[in-house]
């Protein structure tokens, strides 16, 4: 898919030639689940280890409401 002249997700986070796009999502059964599983998360040492295979300054992400359920 050619990327967008005005806006698109190559655009948006400045993604160079030799970069790809990743695009992901979690879905959680409840609040609760989600919020145990961070809370391990953060508790989980290679987490923290700060070698992140990706640059955080242009990561987007946000949270979510099902507007239709199937």
């Amino acid at each position: 898919m050619p990327d967008g002249e005005v806006t698109s997700f190559p655009l948006a986070v400045k993604c160079q030639d030799d970069e790809s796009v990743v695009f992901s999502w979690i879905v959680w059964p409840s609040h609760a689940a989600r919020a145990a599983a961070w809370e391990k998360l953060r508790e989980y040492p290679r987490m923290m280890a700060g070698d992140m295979p990706f640059d955080g300054k242009r990561l987007i992400y946000g949270g979510f409401e099902p507007v239709v359920d199937v």
